[in-house]
């Protein structure tokens, strides 16, 4: 169950981490909140290299955000073939995709109104 007593900065600092545990790539943030009828508020977009990397950022989201902030997510949809996963905290929605398939589906051009923040990640 998601809680609402979580900040959307601490969730978001702490799905990063999530994310830099298991050297998820290319993380950028799309803040949603100046844009009419969205679902959320923030999209959290990253990707890995395979379909098992894919699977460990999501364990290692859900992981620590269920140990930092006893929230679990609303809903996750996608893990039955890994090439997108989407994490759903109510109000921050993460994507994790396959390079390849982020690629296609280019979601940050859709949302190409939104203020985007990239995550330099050293490794």
């Amino acid at each position: 169950m998601v809680k609402e007593n979580v900040s959307a900065d601490e969730l978001i600092s702490t799905i990063i981490s999530g994310i830099e545990d298991v050297k998820g790539h290319d993380i950028d943030i799309l803040d949603l909140r100046e844009i009419e009828n969205t679902v959320c508020d923030y999209f959290i977009i990253t990707n890995g290299t395979s379909n098992t990397q894919v699977n460990a950022i999501v364990n290692s989201i859900q992981k620590k955000v269920s140990k930092v902030h006893q929230n679990k997510p609303w809903h996750v949809e996608g893990s039955d073939n890994a090439e997108w996963i989407l994490i759903d905290y109510v109000n921050i929605v993460v994507h994790v995709f396959q390079k390849h398939i982020r690629e296609f589906y280019d979601i940050e051009s859709l949302w190409g109104d939104a203020k985007t923040t990239t995550i330099q990640t050293n490794y």
